[in-house]
């Protein structure tokens, strides 16, 4: 059990750094930002038949969140 603790310590530490660089604008936090949230994607996708409703939100969250990262930001914006 604690291995699951440190787990979701390190990975919650990565995420409040991702967020930091995302919000400075960083193409490298919005990066792994999408891939963070399809692996949610991924994972809630397996725990469908044990928890439908709560999976589909989930699901649909993170792909709200890669729409956000994959078309916003200076990146984009430099394209027009």
């Amino acid at each position: 059990p604690t291995g699951y603790g440190w787990i979701h310590l390190i990975l919650g530490i990565v995420l409040v750094l991702v967020g930091f660089g995302i919000f400075s604008g960083a193409v490298w936090a919005r990066t792994v930002g999408i891939i963070l949230a399809m692996l949610s994607a991924f994972v809630s996708f397996l725990f469908i038949p044990s928890y439908p409703v709560w999976s589909v939100l989930i699901i649909a969250l993170d792909i709200a969140v890669i729409w956000a990262l994959a078309t916003t930001g200076p990146a984009v914006e430099d394209a027009y």
